[in-house]
């Protein structure tokens, strides 16, 4: 489809809604609207700036997609993208994935309004088995963790109902084609404009590079020491703890966190915890006008994440470009990062220690200060310019638009006996026929077939691994030999034990029975026992 004829329907939250992608929307739609035929779709229950309804048409939702139209979604990982998500199945279009992991947006849309139901069968449609035990925990309260929040990313089906997909990093680009095979995707840039070069840019000393007298002075900051930031919503992935803690360890040095702080999180608490109340301070959230102005304020920022939603992190570039010093996480997407344009902090033990050591030695080199923000700058219109970035978009839309869905994306392979609920099997014991004489001993054979749907593990497996435990009771006392399964049984295969046993005195029982190594025995599970009188 050429690019003139390209038709556009843009649907995002918008400022003044707070949200990083309203704010990427809001300087990407002047670029794109040169280079397609755009319009704006308004979310439910979410206003858009006069501003930027002046520029461009707006529409309800009802009118999305009519006379053709490509929808274009600008999805994230929170409630504000509630609407955007029933919209994209309504009206698949393509869909750029801000956050590749959606699994914190399901948790809004059924757990936070009670519906422990819908959560376990979303999770379930988009997961299978997995995603249904991973649900089940919700049901009881204090009987979850978070973990699944990040291995499951809930997008799958999402992301198949679209013609295609954009990310902003080819790792999230690699990611979602191990999640979703076959899924239209490509990797585009995000843009994210140049903010003015400060007239003390070029200046040597520490508190003239960082402009920051006027923020400081407002803010109620102190004028003459070494100051942190960290800056967007923060939630613990960002890891601000970890730099609270890291303050213990940095004499004279203050930190300022600017953004909202997620209800799960006390900053103030864990400052009073460690020492360092008196040099942390908490602004929340600041209008995205007077951003840039508090990132200059600082000397070194912080953009830690861990674990990762896959997200090109906004707030980062936006530091970048206002050509700030900045520290990350070695991880993941961040990884990619020149080392010249960042500082990457280790993560696992000792993660405390080194980041301060390398906050100390950032703060003590204001040339390698300056060489990291002027490359950071480098770096951001390079890289990130919005021209640039709409025009890759547009290139992607015109390719994507043709496309069809994917449709339906397959099931995660069935549970192996670690995982499987039920064992379905056949089980069949020879050479233990009546009468066996008292302390004859046989020969027996037994034969163990898995009927199921998933594979049994070998023996050697500690945990989901298989052992048939063979049981003879006698005279009140109970002896057991234990027979390993050699080989990985999949399901329709069947493996013969041989096994030399002597009749023990008196009445006796013998009994078979599999079991799964580190959970229970075939009886619990579904699954074949055998035993007979001896």
């Amino acid at each position: 489809m050429p690019r003139d004829r390209l038709r556009i329907d843009f649907v995002s939250p918008l400022p003044p809604v707070r949200s990083g992608i309203a704010d990427y929307s809001a300087d990407l739609l002047p670029q794109l609207a040169r280079l397609c035929d755009l319009r704006l779709v308004r979310l439910p229950e979410q206003p858009v700036d006069p501003a930027i309804a002046a520029r461009h048409p707006v529409v309800a939702p009802e009118r999305l997609g009519e006379d053709g139209r490509l929808p274009c979604y600008q999805m994230g990982n929170n409630r504000h993208h509630a609407a955007v998500w029933d919209l994209a199945f309504e009206h698949p279009g393509v869909l750029t994935l801000h956050d590749v992991v959606l699994h914190h947006l399901l948790v809004e849309r059924t757990l936070r309004r009670g519906d422990v139901a819908a959560y376990r069968r979303e999770l379930a449609a988009e997961h299978g088995w997995i995603g249904d035990a991973a649900a089940r925990p919700r049901q009881w309260p204090g009987g979850w963790g978070d973990a699944a929040l990040f291995a499951l990313p809930a997008h799958r089906r999402l992301a198949a109902a679209q013609r295609g997909v954009l990310v902003h990093s080819e790792w999230a680009a690699e990611w979602l084609r191990e999640e979703v095979p076959g899924v239209a995707v490509a990797p585009v840039p995000m843009g994210v404009p140049l903010p003015p070069v400060s007239e003390k840019s070029d200046k040597s000393d520490r508190s003239d590079m960082s402009d920051s007298s006027d923020f400081r002075r407002r803010h109620n900051l102190p004028a003459d020491v070494p100051l942190l930031g960290s800056f967007g919503f923060q939630t613990p992935i960002k890891r601000t703890g970890v730099v609270i803690q890291a303050l213990r360890r940095l004499e004279g040095v203050h930190l300022v966190v600017v953004g909202e702080v997620a209800s799960t999180l006390d900053l103030g608490e864990t400052a009073r915890r460690a020492g360092v109340a008196q040099r942390v301070h908490l602004l929340g959230y600041l209008p995205f006008a007077e951003l840039a102005e508090a990132i200059a304020a600082v000397d070194v920022c912080l953009n830690l994440r861990y674990p990762t939603a896959g997200e090109t992190s906004a707030s980062l570039l936006r530091i970048l470009a206002v050509g700030k010093p900045t520290v990350v996480s070695d991880h993941a997407q961040l990884a990619a990062l020149p080392d010249g344009v960042v500082v990457k902090a280790p993560l696992g033990d000792g993660e405390e220690a080194a980041l301060a050591a390398q906050l100390a030695e950032l703060l003590a080199d204001p040339a390698r200060l300056r060489a990291m923000g002027e490359a950071a700058r480098r770096h951001v219109a390079e890289h990130h310019d919005p021209a640039r970035a709409a025009a890759a978009m547009a290139d992607a839309l015109g390719r994507f638009a043709g496309r069809r869905p994917l449709g339906a994306v397959a099931a995660p392979p069935p549970p192996t006996s670690l995982f499987a609920d039920r064992l379905a099997g056949e089980l069949e014991v020879e050479g233990a026929e009546a009468p066996w004489p008292e302390g004859e001993r046989r020969r027996l054979r037994i034969r163990l077939a898995n009927r199921g749907g998933g594979p049994w593990l070998a023996g050697e497996v500690e945990d989901g691994g298989v052992a048939v435990e063979v049981r003879t009771l006698a005279a009140g006392a109970a002896c057991a030999r234990w027979l390993r399964l050699p080989l990985t049984l999949e399901p329709g295969a069947e493996h013969v034990f041989e096994l030399a046993l002597r009749r023990p005195p008196g009445r006796a029982r013998l009994e078979v029975e599999p079991h799964v190594l580190g959970r229970q025995g075939f009886s619990g599970l579904g699954g074949p026992v055998w035993g007979r009188e001896v």
